[in-house]
């Protein structure tokens, strides 16, 4: 049956959309959506082209549904509440079915999707023909659905959820979806390995992605950071590099490290990061134990245009717990995928996930003298100095109902910020707000922010971006594509950009190779963790875990890690040294 009405990506928050059988249900289901749909000034939409391009989510709404009773000719009723996300792509006929029939990808019927067109041959054989549309289209897109998985972070889990504020920070930023106690909002939640292809363990030793995509009412918001609350390197032009390192030999193409200590001693700004990745952290147990930090420093803005630096710290409610060593290589074997699992299946036993969101703000004046940890994403800081406060939770409460769809096309990018929250002085924060979207573009297509898991939940009109490949919206039909238009319906919008505050420049600063060296200063918080965060069984295994990749590593290699690691505390490089050379294969 068809039934004209917009054209929709949905994903149910309650349930699974049913399959609307009749024709009353379907008017239920349409007057329950635009019901559910207020513009910014809180009328309602009467047009259904009003609606093309936004997106919006449902109160609750009761459907009957009817099934027909064979034995008594009367078709009972039975009525569910649902609840929708929904998305208008295009304005169009839907068709909906009970039970769907096979097709081509344009529609025409199939009899037997599992049957090619054949002129039969002696022997069994056959000849396949230019004419079965149906084996060349399954050839072909077979060919291509495969996509380039992200160069980095490619192995993840992702769901579904929603971040309630549980105090209210208003006082510290106009972002609107940090404000308000008992504000939700919905979010994207992915967790990734590092260095792995997609295929690989979950349970291996590496530094684990933590993003979240914030759907507010001004955009998306994302925060897009690690499990570990400090970076490898300051400049951004070494960050290709350190992946580099991190993964496969150009010429034997199996995980060196050689390649990989090779690099960090070059680069001792890493020496903090290396802590946390061979430390405890290293390899989680569960996706629903592991701490996230937004890393970078960013400024919170309030509306009048005062500011101040804050950093984002998520922790989960359970305890936060890891796998040694061997539990992690033996996991690795035995299910690769252990993580991906366990988080599926808490969510679908409704063991929902939380992690408690605060922020650590510092004010301008004490960022005057506060050194270069301001914006070194090498250090932290001391919560002793910027303590914790609490800002809400985020509960993940739905499994994606397609990983491709949902998760694989995800794309997180700092440069995702919304009014309240604005970048800072930080060189690596800058690249990535390059480079993450860049990379989506080139993995997903230049229309990447048009797919589902993507698209705002706020009206979004940007005329002077359109065209280009697999654009699915009605792509702002003849409205100008150029900017300063008397014919354009758009209207200005209170932006970030309108929000102005004094930024401190260095007098007399020369624009060059300025390089940050390293000094004694990059070796006193590895120092503090190591004496004051690790207890002697910590500091054990850690001293074993960074010997056991010292094995095939040549000698001088060895002595230059011991040594980076000395400065950090001599007794440190001394066991390491000592731990190396009795465990060595050379």
């Amino acid at each position: 049956m068809s039934y004209a009405s917009p054209r929709l990506y949905w994903s149910c928050a309650r349930q699974y959309i049913p399959a609307f059988r009749h024709l009353d249900e379907q008017e239920a289901f349409w007057a329950c959506c635009f019901r559910g749909f207020r513009s910014n000034t809180g009328s309602v939409v009467s047009r259904i082209g009003d609606l093309d391009g936004q997106s919006w989510r449902t109160s609750q709404c009761r459907i009957t549904r009817k099934e027909n009773d064979k034995s008594r000719g009367v078709p009972p009723k039975r009525e569910r509440v649902y609840s929708f996300h929904l998305t208008v792509l295009d304005i169009g006929t839907m068709t909906i079915m009970s039970k769907p029939n096979f097709t081509l990808a344009e529609g025409q019927p199939v009899t037997d999707p599992s049957v090619s067109t054949t002129l039969p041959s002696f022997g069994g054989g056959g000849y396949t023909t230019l004419g079965d549309t149906l084996l060349l289209e399954t050839l072909a897109h077979f060919n291509r659905e495969r996509i380039p998985e992200r160069v980095v972070h490619a192995k993840a889990s992702g769901a579904w959820g929603e971040f309630e504020v549980t105090k209210d920070i208003g006082t510290l930023t106009s972002a609107k979806f940090l404000n308000g106690v008992g504000k939700k909002t919905p979010i994207l939640f992915r967790l990734s390995t590092t260095g792995g292809e997609k295929g690989s363990a979950d349970t291996v030793r590496d530094v684990r992605g933590f993003s979240v995509k914030f759907f507010t009412e001004d955009g998306n918001h994302d925060i897009v950071g690690n499990h570990i609350p400090v970076f490898f390197v300051r400049d951004p032009i070494r960050f290709p590099s350190l992946n580099r390192s991190h993964k496969r030999h150009p010429a034997t193409n199996r995980p060196d490290w050689n390649m990989f200590w090779d690099f960090h001693t070059n680069q001792p700004e890493s020496v903090h990061a290396l802590m946390h990745l061979f430390g405890s952290r290293g390899i989680p147990d569960s996706i629903r134990r592991v701490t996230g930090f937004g890393v970078h420093t960013y400024k919170l803005v309030t509306a009048d245009g005062k500011f101040r630096y804050c950093k984002f710290h998520f922790r989960p409610t359970l305890d936060i717990t890891h796998f040694s060593g061997l539990e992690g290589t033996r996991m690795a074997g035995a299910n690769p995928d252990y993580h991906n699992q366990d988080l599926w299946n808490a969510i679908n036993h409704g063991q929902y996930p939380i992690w408690k969101l605060y922020v650590q703000t510092m004010e301008p004046a004490q960022a005057e003298t506060y050194g270069r940890g301001l914006f070194d994403i090498t250090k932290v800081w001391p919560h002793s100095e910027f303590p914790l406060i609490e800002v809400g939770k985020m509960t993940l409460n739905k499994n994606p109902d397609n990983y491709f769809a949902e998760i694989e096309q995800a794309a997180f990018s700092p440069s995702n910020m919304v009014p309240g929250i604005a970048m800072t002085p930080d060189p690596m924060l800058q690249a990535r707000m390059f480079a993450y979207p860049d990379a989506q573009r080139y993995r997903l297509g230049v229309n990447y922010t048009q797919l589902p898991p993507n698209r705002a939940i706020c009206p979004v009109y940007h005329p002077f971006e359109r065209d280009g490949m697999a654009t699915i919206t009605r792509n702002y039909g003849g409205d100008p594509n150029y900017v300063r238009s008397s014919l354009s319906p758009g209207v200005p919008s209170q932006a970030l950009s309108d929000v102005r505050h004094t930024e401190r420049i260095e007098k007399n600063a020369t624009l060059g190779q300025n390089e940050l060296p390293v000094e004694d200063e990059d070796y006193v918080q590895p120092r503090e963790l190591w004496n004051r965060v690790f207890d002697e069984n910590e500091r054990r295994h850690w001293i074993e875990n960074v010997a056991e990749t010292l094995d095939e590593v040549p000698v001088g290699l060895r002595q230059a890690v011991a040594d980076m690691f000395g400065k950090v505390d001599v007794r440190m490089g001394q066991m390491l040294a000592a731990k190396a050379t009795n465990s060595s294969r050379l």
